[in-house]
């Protein structure tokens, strides 16, 4: 439906979170010969990944851009082809007018390849001033003057931002932080997987372990056979660590 309605009315420029884009990726021949004239598809409220922009420049003709922010700071990060060369599976840079780094926990920037927070200098014209009736929730937002995200990422050379999760998303697993992005992009470049969410299940030995829930795509069935393909194409494109145990 979603398919037909573009073509229909001629729709040129849509924004559709990656779960649309998730469910769309499953239609098979989504336009049926019908034409479209697709210019700009903005996506955003949680990451997109490498798979999705490549079905996007596929299926759609086009470059996803997109866009970080939050209720309390939004639109602090992005990609726009348009300006600059997007990099499959990055978030973006910032924005211009707003200074967004990666910090630690006392609001000191990292280093680049560094995991830490993501954070957004004050004063910003998007910031919110404070929430309502809630002083100490307000404090707790910043140090110093950095607005705190409360979503975890690390920087490389160029500027460009690679998400790893919520802090409260992390998998605590041997010893390792393991951010859950990454291993849902991987299983979703499995062609007989639909969805996919990676969770940590707790574990006597390992703290916890990597535990996948995957939705196949229309008229795969599942077996055992399947489970352990999609178990070793994970186990070959990530760190040991990452690949989901159950």
């Amino acid at each position: 439906h979603a398919f037909h309605f573009i073509a229909k009315h001629g729709i040129r420029n849509a924004f559709m979170p990656p779960t649309a884009l998730k469910l769309m990726r499953q239609v098979k021949d989504p336009w049926r010969g019908k034409p479209f004239r697709m210019r700009s598809i903005g996506s955003g409220g949680e990451t997109l990944g490498e798979e999705l922009l490549t079905w996007g420049r596929e299926v759609m003709g086009i470059d996803i851009n997109e866009f970080y922010g939050q209720t309390e700071v939004n639109l602090t990060l992005g990609n726009c082809s348009e300006v600059m060369d997007i990099v499959p599976g990055s978030m973006g840079r910032p924005i211009p007018g707003h200074v967004v780094e990666v910090v630690d926990e006392a609001g000191n920037p990292v280093p680049a390849g560094t995991s830490g927070e993501i954070a957004v200098r004050r004063p910003d014209l998007v910031m919110f001033l404070k929430y309502w009736n809630n002083d100490a929730a307000t404090r707790d937002k910043f140090v110093g003057d950095w607005c705190l995200t409360g979503d975890l990422a690390r920087k490389d050379e160029r500027g460009y931002f690679w998400f790893v999760g919520r802090k409260d998303d992390i998998i605590t697993s041997a010893g390792y932080r393991i951010g859950p992005a990454e291993i849902e992009d991987c299983l979703l470049r499995h062609p007989a997987v639909g969805m996919a969410a990676a969770v940590g299940s707790p574990d006597e030995v390992r703290t916890e372990i990597v535990k996948a829930f995957i939705v196949l795509k229309q008229g795969i069935v599942p077996d055992a056979a399947l489970e352990e393909h999609i178990k070793h194409f994970v186990r070959t494109r990530l760190a040991a660590h990452e690949f989901p145990r159950e």
